[in-house]
């Protein structure tokens, strides 16, 4: 009897988790319907000459969202896990003086590892670092020694000379830059040859179309309410960018990307040199170069 009273009362909390489960699931994608509907409206409307993710104000939104993002975010990246990701990667791959692009609220701010001796944190948004700065204030005096935080651009990090940092960091920026290609580049040049790049970004799956093609549909109604962009294509920017992956490995249905790369080398550049003249002098053959190319046959 007591087996049977066991098992229904697992039924029963089973049943009634579920069931919240799926009134949940169904109350975010039927409000998120309405906000799509509504975002999308309005670029109809204007005949297309409107949208919130070409807006060249997008990126003050963050301005207006700093107060509350820590707490608006924090849920969805508990539940994801999003917070054993970056402690992973910051610590079994950060060490020395550190860079941190897109810092935002700070949400790195306590889990860089004992190998990192001073962590830079940049941001645009004034407003976003004033959140980070509050963190750093509860800490410890050593501890609050370990942070700087800069307002900067993060496609423009000229006031750090070449090869400034050992490790340079990028948590979910990627798809809030106007220019990630050239904040990637800016990565590059600050770190040291020998040092690493992190990465920990969201972007469009390149295993499930189905879900690309929901974030193609929502992406106006998200850089509407986030001032970010999350139908990115993540390996097309690093690639883009030259840069030198190590290790790569994609969450959450190939949507979340962690990754430890390098800056582009001499070598690859040299290569990329030779490739460019190849190509360049192939124009330069003469009229029955075809014949030529094909005489292996």
């Amino acid at each position: 009897a007591s087996n049977t009273l066991r098992r229904v009362g697992l039924l029963a909390a089973g049943g009634t988790a579920y069931g919240a489960a799926t009134y949940l699931t169904y109350h975010y994608l039927t409000s998120a319907k309405a906000d799509r509907d509504a975002a999308n409206a309005r670029i109809t409307e204007s005949g297309s000459r409107f949208s919130y993710v070409a807006n060249p104000n997008r990126t003050e939104t963050f301005q207006q969202i700093a107060f509350g993002y820590d707490d608006q975010i924090g849920k969805d990246e508990f539940v994801m896990g999003i917070g054993l990701m970056r402690r992973a990667l910051l610590f079994f791959h950060a060490k020395g003086n550190v860079l941190e692009v897109g810092a935002g609220t700070g949400r790195n701010i306590g889990i860089y590892p004992k190998s990192v001796s001073k962590v830079v944190l940049t941001d645009s948004s004034n407003k976003m670092l004033e959140r980070a700065k509050r963190k750093i204030k509860d800490m410890s005096t050593p501890e609050q020694k370990q942070y700087e935080v800069v307002v900067a651009d993060s496609a423009d990090l000229s006031q750090y000379e070449d090869g400034s940092f050992e490790t340079v960091v990028d948590t979910f920026g990627l798809c809030s830059f106007d220019d990630p290609v050239q904040v990637l580049k800016e990565m590059q040049r600050v770190c040291r040859d020998d040092g690493k790049i992190l990465l920990l970004e969201h972007g469009r799956s390149k295993t499930y179309e189905g879900l690309s093609n929901y974030l193609d549909a929502n992406a106006e109604r998200h850089a509407k309410n986030w001032g970010c962009i999350f139908n990115r294509d993540i390996d097309g920017l690093m690639d883009e960018a030259g840069l030198e992956i190590e290790s790569l490995t994609t969450w959450h249905f190939g949507t979340t990307y962690y990754v430890v790369a390098k800056p582009k080398s001499k070598e690859s550049d040299l290569r990329r040199a030779k490739a460019s003249n190849v190509v360049a002098t192939s124009g330069l053959l003469p009229d029955n170069s075809d014949r030529v190319q094909c005489s292996c046959r």
